[in-house]
């Protein structure tokens, strides 16, 4: 660990004696101040001491992070109890599978009628390796892990009117990479070599960047030419006829014309795994990512009342009181606590009926949230790995018409299997609106339209049966993730970080990581730790 300025203290130690005199904020507050990225700050629950028997808590919200808050919080004593609104417990962090029913806001009944075994996440579907705080839980409740796979090199790219011969062609992700690769280093390694970057470079690195770009782009040193071949004359871009036995040498691909590519602007598909939240390989849960609620169920289940939809929140100098209707019976009833956490998005927050402070009020009403509709289509045959060799990935698009379909994306697991899930559509913003509007079949059919525009004869001819889900149509979320603007950072969040008297807030949206399991459960972490501590001075 590196050595922070401070004789004998590392960064390590530092930010460990932070966390015992200042807690967690204190230890976040030294890490921006180092520059040290806060996609997910903290590894571990915060090390509470002192004990909570006693003091009641209410927790309001069963994602994860109100369950979070409520195992946390019951292992100090405390006397916890989770309102939830649904009959299920995950907040955003669901999968549909057989069975599966839900109701947009002004929508029809939906339900999932996939194959028992198959599943779509309708929520977050991907963990980074760097998220330790979500991975944290999954080893500590068992939930076991496999490889998603993010990026795949033999997906396609498909480009509809685009210029140049690039245009409505199935190309692999591989070759139009390597292409471009190869032919801007060849580019660059010419400018060097004609002396068209002296002054940029001494004479020394000149010769290491040559190689450099010769090893990056697999250029021939002798004449810095790329042919997409390596040193052994072997295709590095894929093959018109793969080699095979005797004498089957194979036959490399043709390269694509360079100002096709550039003309295409397919390449602009290329940086997403190249963002730190992102990598060409991820972590998902076995069998869906609601597999994570399931765990914390596990462990505090029995401190949740499902189907408690609040209706009224209020607090004095005493305790706090949300008043509820249980959505399956009519039945209404009031809980009282010392202290209370809400975790309802602020979306559902700033419409609750609360005694809150105006500037809390105005504060809540201070971010937006993100329209978001995903859609998944069950296939009788998995096509994509049966005829065309793509096990994971996305094929990634130019497609907009209004809606905006940008990727279709397979499923990472049950490889070979005869049957598969795949996401038809993940979009967002102004089109997942007007995709809303659709109604759930119409969404489908567009899905397939676009579907078998990319893979005639396949698509259409193999599905199934689908379920869509749009976010910000949902009751209890009115929206995927909370998106804060800059103003909005430096005003409202802040406010919003602070109790209001007994409440507490924690969600996704009280984190730098919107939109991901990690800032709901991180934002829990930190609130819990004020909580504790007021509890401990008063």
């Amino acid at each position: 660990m590196a050595d922070w300025g401070l004789p004998g203290l590392t960064r390590r130690q530092l930010l460990e004696q932070l966390g015992r005199v200042g807690g967690s904020a204190a230890v976040l507050a030294a890490m921006q101040a180092f520059g040290i990225s806060t996609a997910s700050a903290a590894e571990r629950p915060p090390e509470l001491r002192g004990s909570g028997a006693g003091k009641k808590i209410l927790i309001v919200g069963a994602g994860h992070a109100g369950a979070t808050s409520a195992y946390e919080l019951s292992k100090l004593g405390y006397d916890v109890t989770i309102l939830e609104a649904r009959s299920f417990s995950g907040g955003r962090a669901q999968t549909a599978r057989r069975g599966f029913q839900a109701q947009e806001m002004g929508g029809e009944p939906a339900r999932c009628d996939f194959d028992d075994g198959h599943y779509i996440n309708i929520g977050p579907w991907r963990i980074p390796y760097h998220h330790r705080s979500t991975l944290y839980y999954t080893k500590l409740f068992d939930v076991p892990l496999e490889i998603m796979v993010n990026d795949n090199d033999a997906a396609f790219l498909y480009g509809r009117d685009v210029p140049g011969r690039l245009n409505r062609q199935l190309v692999r992700q591989g070759e139009i990479k390597a292409d471009l690769r190869g032919m801007t280093c060849e580019l660059v390694a010419k400018a060097a070599a004609t002396g068209r970057l002296d002054g940029l470079l001494s004479a020394d690195d000149k010769e290491i960047f040559l190689d450099y770009l010769c090893n990056e782009g697999y250029l021939s040193r002798q004449d810095l030419t790329y042919r997409g071949v390596d040193g052994m004359g072997i295709s590095i871009r894929g093959f018109a006829r793969h080699p095979g036995a005797g004498l089957v040498k194979g036959e490399g691909l043709p390269l694509l014309d360079f100002s096709d590519i550039l003309n295409s602007r397919l390449w602009q598909h290329f940086n997403a795994v190249t963002e730190f939240d992102m990598q060409w390989t991820m972590f998902q849960p076995v069998g869906g990512m609601d597999q994570i609620a399931r765990g914390f169920e596990r462990h505090m289940g029995h401190l949740i009342r499902f189907d408690s939809e609040i209706e009224r929140l209020r607090q004095n100098d005493q305790g706090v009181t949300a008043d509820w209707i249980n959505t399956k019976t009519g039945q209404r009833g009031s809980t009282t606590a010392d202290y209370a956490i809400v975790t309802m998005p602020l979306s559902v927050l700033h419409r609750l009926d609360t005694d809150f402070s105006e500037s809390f009020k105005e504060a809540m009403e201070g971010v937006a949230y993100a329209p978001v509709m995903k859609a998944g289509l069950q296939m009788k045959r998995r096509f994509w790995e049966e005829d065309f060799s793509i096990y994971g990935g996305h094929i990634k698009t130019n497609f907009d018409n209004g809606m905006g379909i940008y990727n279709i994306s397979f499923p990472s697991t049950a490889w070979q299997s005869q049957k598969g899930v795949l996401l038809g559509a993940y979009i967002y913003g102004a089109v997942a609106v007007q995709a809303s509007a659709k109604s759930l079949r119409d969404r489908l059919e567009y899905c397939l339209d676009i579907g078998e525009t990319v893979f005639p004869g396949h698509y259409r001819a193999n599905f199934e049966t689908g379920f869509s889900w749009c976010w910000h149509r949902a009751k209890y979320n009115q929206g995927g993730w909370a998106e804060w603007s800059e103003a909005g950072r430096k005003t409202a969040y802040p406010k919003l970080l602070q109790p209001e008297g007994r409440v507490y807030l924690a969600g996704e949206h009280l984190s730098y990581m919107t939109g991901w399991q990690a800032g709901a459960i991180e934002s829990a972490w930190m609130q819990i730790e004020k909580l504790h501590h007021r509890v401990l001075q008063a």
